[in-house]
């Protein structure tokens, strides 16, 4: 194993780690009344990709589904693991704003709120952004061939969440959420 799969191994391990009380608070959503909650394979596919590419890491890490480590490939590897270590946090730090609104399915709670602060004071879905560069990142960091392809699909369908998410929240905030709209981007600034 290189130093820089060391150095996704223990991304890896530290994310686990500081999702651990995330991962609580999403269990309690499951108990906690719901509004609404659309039926969609938009509500479990992209949380199914995303499981399979953390196990594509794993075996990346031991150079498993891989191309060869070749000295050419170092800037790539390194940009790769800048992405990976910094938009995994970026992408936990956007869960953490969300705070009670959190939750791993689309859907709208008894109590929910518009969160317009942080991340999202910006773009309308940094979580998903996050996602794509940090699973980008993986693959490029360790050279995955195995990972690449899916994060490729992984845009797709976390474009198609996102749009969902949209039609539920402006459904909920109606006017409130056309105005924050309006305001932000929806994966990146400025480009509504």
């Amino acid at each position: 194993m290189d130093a820089i799969n060391i150095i996704v191994a223990i991304n890896l391990a530290l994310s686990f780690i500081s999702n651990f009380g995330l991962t609580k608070e999403a269990l309690t959503t499951k108990l906690s009344p719901v509004k609404e909650k659309p039926v969609s394979y938009l509500q479990s596919l992209p949380l199914w990709i995303s499981s399979i590419i953390i196990l594509l890491i794993i075996l990346a890490i031991f150079q498993i589904g891989t191309l060869e480590y070749e000295k050419k490939f170092l800037s790539v590897r390194l940009a790769g693991l800048s992405f990976y270590i910094l938009f995994t946090w970026l992408q936990i730090s956007s869960f953490k704003a969300l705070g009670k609104n959190h939750s791993p399915d689309v859907l709208i709670k008894k109590d929910h709120q518009l969160i317009t602060n942080s991340f999202y004071k910006w773009i309308r879905h940094p979580q998903y952004l996050f996602q794509i560069l940090l699973d980008l990142g993986a693959a490029l960091a360790t050279l995955s061939y195995l990972i690449f392809p899916l994060a490729i699909l992984q845009i797709f369908l976390l474009v198609k969440r996102a749009k969902l998410e949209e039609q539920l929240l402006q459904k909920h905030f109606n006017l409130a959420f056309i105005d924050y709209k309006s305001k932000t981007g929806f994966f990146i600034p400025f480009i509504r």
